[in-house]
């Protein structure tokens, strides 16, 4: 599919995105077009939208703390990188710690 063609298809602030072209993403499209088929390639631009030039390849994105591994499928076109590597964890609780409730005061301590 050409690249005209597949802006069309995709929202408005892609399209916007993807026309403007900042110089991040032209070094990404370039790295893509230069790497081998099989290759990981590592990034830091979230904010690329997924192009069909990325459809099976696999990319390491940058979440804030590490590099999330991401295998691009054709259902993931014309979204960002960045929805693919959470920037934060879940919080999970466990129960209230000693001192924390009054019934919790008679446990003893060891």
């Amino acid at each position: 599919m050409p690249f005209e063609q597949f802006m069309l298809l995709v929202n408005s602030k892609a399209r916007r995105s993807l026309r403007r072209m900042g110089y991040k993403i032209k070094k990404l499209l370039l790295k893509i077009k230069n790497a081998k088929p099989n290759k990981i390639i590592k990034t830091q631009v979230r904010e690329m939208v997924v192009v069909p030039q990325m459809v099976g390849r696999r990319f390491q994105v940058y979440n804030g703390k590490e590099y999330m591994e991401v295998l691009i499928r054709p259902e993931m076109l014309g979204k960002r990188l960045g929805d693919f590597s959470h920037t934060i964890k879940l919080v999970k609780h466990s129960g209230p710690g000693i001192g924390a409730t009054r019934g919790s005061k008679a446990v003893e301590l060891k």
